[in-house]
């Protein structure tokens, strides 16, 4: 069967892209009827079994996740999908960390009065994708994977709650930051996709899904971070939480 696996739609797409096929040998476009252009290679898991990978960049935002997803899984029928990139920390997180969602919020729903009245909604991973996920960053070979350069401080892994909504939180002065302090305490780590993701997933129920996010900037000079090669780092720290687990 085919896992497939999502990158999330911004300025870093193809860098997010890269970190997932560095993974993959016999790589080679495949093209969906309607014309979306996957990335399809193979990838050796544990005990010599090889998976059969796709992979394809998603737009911004919820909605077209949530698109993306339901395309590729109505058409390839895959057994796994992987929402793998980059987010910005909230708490608990250093640069180059990963999160792996045990649910992801989407913090914008609610009712809009004098003051919001936040109505929560979220959606879990696939129960065995979480397991295998939380027993492979349990162990410190986890990151033996990663791609690339190797990172100054050895990232940790988190196993915990992401928040996803619409907008790039580019400060921690932010109403959108403290609203997610105040009203989401749980919450590591905040992106864009990952609800529309697992909402994609959650209606093809013999898929398991799993979110897994490298943290890339914590918010505040998030430039300074981009520009300092933590996009890369974060996304090769993300993309070998992917693979392990898969192939766990």
């Amino acid at each position: 069967m085919k896992p497939v696996q999502f990158q999330r739609g911004a300025i870093q797409l193809s860098l997010e892209c890269m970190a997932v096929c560095k993974h993959l040998k016999d790589r080679r476009e495949e093209t969906h009827p309607l014309g979306t252009v996957y990335e399809h290679g193979f990838f050796e898991g544990e005990g010599g079994r090889e998976w059969d990978i796709l992979v394809v960049e998603a737009g911004a935002g919820n909605t077209s996740a949530a698109a993306e997803v339901e395309r590729a899984i109505s058409y390839f029928h895959p057994e796994v999908a992987f929402f793998v990139g980059v987010a910005g920390g909230v708490k608990d997180v250093q640069l180059g960390d990963v999160v792996v969602a045990n649910k992801v919020y989407a913090y914008e729903s609610g009712k809009d009065r004098k003051e919001f009245e936040s109505r929560p909604e979220a959606h879990m991973p696939s129960y065995c994708l979480a397991q295998r996920a939380k027993a492979e960053i349990r162990h410190e070979s986890w990151t033996a994977r990663i791609k690339g350069r190797t990172p100054e401080n050895a990232p940790k892994a988190h196993f915990g709650a992401i928040a996803a909504g619409e907008k790039v939180i580019a400060s921690t002065s932010s109403a959108t930051h403290r609203f997610l302090k105040e009203r989401y305490s749980d919450v590591l780590a905040v992106e864009m996709e990952g609800y529309g993701f697992l909402l994609g997933s959650h209606m093809n129920p013999g898929v398991g899904a799993l979110v897994v996010r490298g943290i890339s900037d914590l918010i505040d000079a998030k430039t300074a971070a981009d520009d300092g090669g933590s996009q890369e780092r974060a996304a090769d720290a993300a993309a070998d939480t992917a693979s392990r687990t898969r192939s766990g």
